[in-house]
């Protein structure tokens, strides 16, 4: 193990900062992020859980506030429905300099608490 990371999202909190900024839905998540939520009645909750892994990766990676863009991380579903992290740009170098081959992640959530934890190995 190389990286641990792990994140607490309130799903309010995240709906709110949605409807104050639309914007930032697309500032966070990447368009397969936002097509999977909205498949969902409401989509806050995996929402909140996708940027909770995006900060547990942060955190594995050891990267402070606003040195990798969320969009640069994204939570994606596998085959079987698990989800997976998959990187870009800035996020794909730090994981590279850092040795991390393999990311394991687990999300979860109610209808006011979203979580994740990642391990980077």
């Amino acid at each position: 193990m190389i990286g641990l990371g792990a994140d607490v999202v309130e799903v309010e909190r995240m709906r709110r900062a949605l409807a104050r900024t639309p914007a930032l839905r697309s500032r966070i998540f990447s368009p397969a992020e936002q097509a999977y939520a909205e498949q969902h009645t409401d989509p806050a909750p995996s929402l909140a859980a996708r940027f909770a892994a995006k900060e547990a990766v942060m955190k594995a990676l050891s990267a402070g506030i606003g040195e990798l863009r969320f969009r640069d991380i994204e939570v994606r579903r596998t085959g079987s429905g698990a989800p997976e992290i998959v990187l870009r740009e800035s996020a794909r170098s730090r994981q590279d300099e850092a040795g991390i081959t393999r990311w394991h992640v687990s999300l979860s959530h109610t209808d006011s608490t979203a979580f994740a934890v990642v391990v980077g190995e």
